[in-house]
């Protein structure tokens, strides 16, 4: 049975958590910056594998923001949810608003072929992991094949933003940390297929159960809620923060 039809999913109370408070909409803000700051102060003193735990997390966070920009719930307007893309965008290379197309076409088409997200979902892990670098590469052509007039002017802005920020990192400013911040958000993307895409949907039935989902507490906590995977396909407008409310009530 397709879980997506069934019709228990009627009864489930879940419009009350698309609301954030204050306080939530800040922290969804601002959940990667502590990070990112810890990663450069490790890395200005020389405490490399210090830096790329704390970049790996900001890394995650940073996801997690585009996540939720990508639904638009981050309980900020449209056009600040569009400039949140963007930092987002410089910080973690390539374009977020390419991210976010292809994550609206994934919930559209997944599993078909125009689903372009979920291409290492259905590969074995280890060519999952070597497709990596080709992955960012394919969702901007395909970006840049569907996408309308006002998001190719965002596309093209941090494009643009990308190349102005990497020829300053190397060849106007000569400092450490910033380059190793660009390379490892560089191997970071490289990465994406298989931490972000096919952990959450390797072997999975797209006619019955179509993403993975998590019920420890603990693993839920250091993935930053990240993996309630089939809570969000089931309910994509619904916050990061309150998807483990939302598991609850689906149980």
């Amino acid at each position: 049975m397709n879980l997506k039809k069934d019709k228990r999913l009627k009864n489930v109370q879940w419009t009350d958590l698309l609301q954030l408070s204050s306080f939530e909409v800040y922290y969804e803000l601002v959940i990667s910056l502590p990070w990112l700051l810890f990663s450069l102060i490790a890395t200005a003193n020389d405490i490399y594998l210090l830096a790329l735990m704390f970049s790996f997390v900001f890394f995650v966070t940073g996801l997690r923001q585009v996540h939720n920009a990508c639904h638009y719930g981050l309980g900020v307007s449209k056009s600040t949810n569009d400039y949140v893309l963007l930092i987002l965008s410089i910080l973690m290379l390539g374009s977020m608003h390419v991210i976010q197309i292809n994550h609206i076409r994934h919930h559209k088409y997944f599993p078909g072929e125009e689903d372009v997200e979920a291409m290492s979902a259905h590969m074995p892990l280890l060519k999952a992991f070597l497709v990596g670098p080709f992955f960012p590469i394919l969702l901007h052509i395909k970006a840049l094949q569907v996408a309308n007039n006002k998001q190719l002017k965002w596309i093209y802005l941090e494009l643009l933003a990308n190349v102005l920020w990497i020829m300053t990192v190397f060849f106007l400013f000569d400092i450490t940390w910033l380059k190793y911040h660009v390379i490892v958000m560089a191997i970071g993307q490289c990465l994406t297929a298989f931490f972000a895409v096919w952990t959450v949907h390797h072997d999975c039935d797209p006619d019955k159960f179509i993403a993975r989902t998590i019920r420890n507490k603990f693993k839920a906590k250091i993935t930053f809620n990240m993996f309630y995977h089939l809570e969000h396909h089931l309910f994509p407008a619904i916050p990061t923060c309150h998807l483990h409310l939302l598991a609850q009530r689906l149980e």
